[in-house]
């Protein structure tokens, strides 16, 4: 099949592919490719898959001609709670509904000659999806965002309360060998990102334009940006790797530019990282990795979030440019990970994630629609060779519980502590095939 052809097949699949939810790592995936997720996501000194567009495209000339197809079914468990409002009238405790997802992943390479490759990555982001139910309060207490409704949701809107943030990313990738033992690999990234969200009527008198605040469906964005990387074997037993890939530029939600700071800028963050993989003897690796997440350079989520903005400022406006965000910081993730050959069939892998939580402290009255804070992973994962040119591969990973509690809002007449939570598991399934 010629690469074009299958680029455009691989890119149609992940469109329609259902929808994306896969926060870990703030609302980026604790690894991608079904491989690097057994092993907590440590993949940058790694080539064991097409997925390198996602993780390092230099991997892509070490892994041969190759396919790879796989899902994950992703339950995050969000939940939020308020307590100790004026007459316990606006407490609320409330798990988020549709908790369940099936994630997609796409790989493609092929070897142009002994020492360059084209190919493809097609893989998701999410994580900002929520779903709560309405008529969570008793009374109009709600006031100080402009409403005067009883039987309010959580954020005192009505209707239900939720918003959910798809994105998909298609990478081709094109890796050289610069000699024996060191590659360079270049992926232009496309991505397609949707976006909704509902119940935030509340917030009206805070919108630069509350027509395009809430309630205004699905919208779309698209944009560009570049993923580079090296890997080298220094040793024998030592591998490295580095990577970056660029702050996308999207284009606006313009459905949202009366919610998101820069009238509806949504871009995805710049990231960069580098790994080393240790092959400690004959039959284990060990692999370190440590992410950089710039989501401090994406003023719609870093700017200051609805806890802590000041009322009649620019800060407490949303779709401003000095606007409302989530109050979100960069993050720092160090992943480890342990590749075992148990046989000639058989790999297993085991892993641990851990992330900075990106929600600084006391801006939970927003993220109550995006809580991703889970910051610890625990990850298990095994390959299973069906003929010398085939291969299964499955990877589980449980993030814990984590909370994060702080003082309600001013912006709301309810007073009260507030409280978001969320863990996560997932369970994935990967057919590889040489040829």
């Amino acid at each position: 099949m010629k690469l074009n052809k299958l680029i455009g097949i691989l890119a149609v699949a992940g469109l329609a592919a259902p929808g994306i939810a896969s926060a870990t790592n703030g609302y980026f995936s604790h690894g991608y490719g079904m491989k690097a997720k057994g092993m907590a996501g440590a993949s940058t000194a790694m080539a064991v898959d097409a997925m390198g567009g996602a993780n390092n495209p230099a991997s892509m000339v070490w892994v041969g001609d190759r396919f790879d197809l796989g899902a994950d079914w992703f339950r995050p468990i969000r939940g939020a709670s308020r307590t100790g409002t004026d007459g316990n009238a606006n407490n609320f405790s409330q798990n988020s509904d549709s908790n369940d997802f099936i994630i997609p992943e796409i790989g493609y390479n092929k070897m142009l000659n002994n020492d360059m490759s084209l190919g493809v990555s097609v893989y998701g982001n999410g994580g900002m999806n929520t779903d709560y139910q309405g008529s969570t309060t008793s009374q109009a207490n709600c006031t100080g965002a402009g409403s005067s409704l009883n039987n309010l949701n959580a954020l005192c809107g009505s209707g239900r309360l939720g918003m959910n943030l798809e994105q998909l990313l298609i990478a081709p990738t094109w890796a050289y060998k610069i000699s024996q033992n060191h590659s360079i690999g270049v992926a232009p990234l496309f991505a397609y990102q949707s976006f909704s969200a509902e119940g935030l009527s509340a917030f009206g008198g805070l919108s630069t334009d509350k027509t395009k605040l809430t309630n205004q469906g699905v919208d779309t964005s698209t944009g560009w940006g570049v993923r580079v990387g090296w890997q080298g074997k220094l040793a024998d037993s030592v591998t490295m790797g580095a990577k970056y890939s660029s702050k996308m530029d999207m284009t606006k939600f313009d459905r949202y530019k009366g919610l998101f700071a820069e009238q509806g800028d949504f871009d995805i963050p710049e990231t960069y990282g580098v790994g080393i993989a240790v092959k400690a003897t004959p039959t284990l690796t060990v692999a370190l990795d440590y992410d950089r997440i710039n989501y401090g350079d994406v003023k719609s989520i870093n700017n200051t979030g609805l806890t802590t903005c000041t009322n009649g400022t620019s800060a407490c406006s949303m779709g401003a440019s000095a606007g409302l965000g989530f109050g979100w910081d960069s993050i720092d993730v160090w992943k480890l990970g342990f590749e075992y050959k148990y046989s000639a069939s058989m790999t297993m892998r085991a892993g641990w994630n851990h992330g900075d939580n990106p929600v600084r402290n006391k801006e939970q009255t927003f993220n109550i629609i995006a809580p991703g804070i889970v910051t610890d992973h625990m990850t298990l994962g095994m390959t299973y060779a069906l003929s010398p040119a085939s291969e299964l591969t499955v990877s589980y990973m449980h993030a814990f519980e984590q909370e994060q509690s702080g003082a309600t809002s001013p912006n709301f007449a309810v007073g009260g502590t507030e409280k978001i939570r969320m863990s996560q598991d997932s369970l994935g399934i990967a057919y590889g095939m040489k040829y």
